[in-house]
């Protein structure tokens, strides 16, 4: 495999400044969920933990090189969930936290953001804004800015999950990873293309928000002027070119799925997991409804990102679900 930004030495060492808490992480068969998929389906739940995401992973190292450093002050823009995660990592080092995020973002995620005392900055627009707003702040006031994707930690520490699977997990030949920034598909891409290159990644995207997987396909940068998905975890419009030179040379695919199959997935992981999630945990289930055929016979792990939803939007979205196969 040729060189991305992301070392395995780093990522094996960063498991010793993560908390426990957010490490090892449940990794099961589940068997319940195979009669509608018509595969063998594996979970990697990144919900069991203070923040209901992965994104601990990332902001543990973050800040605790910043903590090394003597630094005081951070800001990061966030859909909610690094938000929360770099408002969790922050506090218990004494960090002064700042998120920004859309003020249309889902509301248990800025609510949760305030009650980790982290300072909360709306903007009247999208992630993107967001992102503008915090890098703003960075420079007027001289702070870290955290830029989920781009700075390698984050990637590094989401690559964590990429070692648990290949150390722990019984023989399965494909992993399904939710693309938005990049994170967590090049970090686990990273380690899974290195010491097991034999598993297949796949990449899956909304959609409504396709900026990097036509990033990936053209294998250029491929902005886009909108999103509109359910799935806002992973509603980016601009790809950052490092991010996308290392999700090339790890992901063997990158797909889109519609937003109707991200809502059966979620229905199902109610149903037969007994797992409630966020859109963006549930790509890898709306990825093999689409393509039954694809994964027909294959072992199948698919990670389960994020549980951080707005309650009245979820009774919508999975009220409203049919049942995959009735």
């Amino acid at each position: 495999m040729q060189e991305t930004r992301l070392d395995t030495a780093r990522i094996r060492a960063a498991r010793r400044v993560i908390d426990p808490v957010f490490l090892d992480t449940p990794l099961y068969r589940c068997e319940a969920l195979e009669p509608g998929l018509g595969c063998t389906v594996s979970i990697k739940l990144e919900t069991a933990n203070p923040v209901r995401s992965f994104k601990a992973r990332g902001t543990e190292v973050v800040a605790s090189l910043l903590a090394d450093k003597g630094s005081r002050a951070v800001v990061c823009a966030s859909a909610g969930n690094l938000g929360q995660a770099l408002a969790w990592s922050g506090r218990g080092r004494g960090l002064d936290v700042t998120v920004v995020a859309s003020r249309f973002a889902t509301r248990a995620k800025l609510d949760r953001i305030r009650a980790l005392d982290a300072g909360l900055e709306l903007v009247d627009g999208d992630h993107e804004m967001a992102r503008e707003r915090a890098a703003a702040i960075a420079r007027h006031d001289g702070i870290r800015l955290v830029e989920d994707s781009l700075d390698i930690e984050t990637c590094e520490g989401a690559a964590t999950i990429g070692l648990e699977l290949v150390d722990t997990a019984p023989s399965f030949d494909t992993v399904l990873i939710a693309l938005g920034g990049g994170a967590l598909a090049t970090g686990v891409g990273h380690v899974v293309k290195a010491l097991a290159p034999e598993v297949e990644v796949i990449c899956v995207q909304p959609l409504g928000a396709p900026a990097m997987t036509h990033s990936w396909r053209g294998r250029r940068v491929v902005t886009t002027d909108s999103t509109d998905t359910i799935a806002d975890g992973v509603a980016g419009r601009r790809p950052i070119p490092a991010v996308l030179d290392d999700l090339l040379l790890v992901a063997d695919d990158a797909v889109l799925v519609q937003e109707a199959s991200i809502i059966a997935g979620m229905r199902m992981l109610l149903d037969h997991a007994g797992l409630v999630v966020e859109p963006s945990a549930a790509l890898g289930i709306a990825a093999i409804l689409e393509d039954r055929n694809r994964f027909a016979g294959r072992h199948v792990v698919t990670i389960v990102c994020g549980s951080n939803v707005d309650v009245p939007a979820y009774h919508r979205w999975v009220g409203a679900a049919p049942i995959p196969g009735s």
